[in-house]
């Protein structure tokens, strides 16, 4: 291989031995901004970006929107993708936003994109600040610790979409989770994306319907996902999530 060829490579991809020699605190930062970007935003970003402050500046958003659609859609988009990114306070009122904006189509496509982009910086603040050594110590470990990687890693994709699809796990710890235990980028990514359609299908139509909520002065029933004709389908989506991994314990006799 000739010189520029490793010096082209090392521009796109760069050097491994660099990234593995990086300080650990500087592998932590951005993980450790996120967290604390997370803790100052429950203290004082609470109000400002709660249905409330929607309410208030409803006019606003609407006039932006009627003005320049498409700035309006890259800036909802940009703001989505920082809450999620920064584990701000405000992640399902801007899933509401983008329903009220855009309607449940295509208001439910730019809600997917944002989340999905955001809790993909998550992931890799994760993966790059700890995820990646605590791989390693899995499959270099004897015994037990090295059996449950390999089941991990044997069912990753049913594992995945259990996580997305039961409304119950919180989405910053869904985003963590699989750089801990080493979720391949792609992997992530597509499993996100499709994971989250159901609930931001949900959601994005609340929001829909949010101007007749805001006319009447009340506020939305974010406890929709719980209802039965809706929770259960989540369910059942989980369930078949985790039928190869039932099936396969089955057929081992586990």
């Amino acid at each position: 291989m000739t010189a520029a060829v490793m010096l082209s490579k090392k521009a796109l991809f760069g050097d491994a031995r660099l990234e593995n020699t990086k300080h650990p605190v500087l592998r932590a930062l951005p993980i450790v901004v996120i967290l604390v970007a997370a803790l100052a935003g429950a203290f004082f970003l609470r109000d400002v970006l709660g249905f409330d402050a929607l309410a208030e500046n409803r006019a606003m958003f609407e006039a932006m929107r009627d003005q320049n659609y498409a700035l309006s859609v890259l800036m909802f988009m940009a703001a989505y993708i920082v809450i999620v990114a920064f584990s701000l306070p405000g992640a399902t009122i801007a899933t509401l936003t983008g329903g009220f904006l855009f309607g449940t189509f295509p208001g439910v496509v730019f809600n997917v994109a944002a989340a999905t982009i955001g809790a993909t910086g998550v992931f890799l603040a994760a993966k790059t600040g700890l995820g990646d050594r605590l791989v390693a110590k899995m499959d270099a470990a004897p015994g037990r610790l090295h059996a449950i990687k390999e089941e991990i890693d044997r069912d990753q994709w049913s594992i995945l979409f259990l996580i997305r699809l039961v409304p119950v796990i919180p989405f910053f710890v869904a985003n963590v989770l699989p750089a801990m235990v080493g979720v391949p980028l792609f992997r992530f990514v597509v499993s996100t994306f499709i994971g989250i359609i159901p609930g931001g299908i949900v959601f994005t139509s609340v929001g829909a319907g949010l101007g007749a909520v805001m006319d009447r002065g009340e506020t939305p029933d974010l406890g929709v996902i719980f209802e039965p004709q809706v929770l259960l389908p989540l369910l059942g989506l989980a369930g078949l999530s985790v039928l190869p991994v039932i099936l396969r314990k089955l057929g081992k006799g586990v």
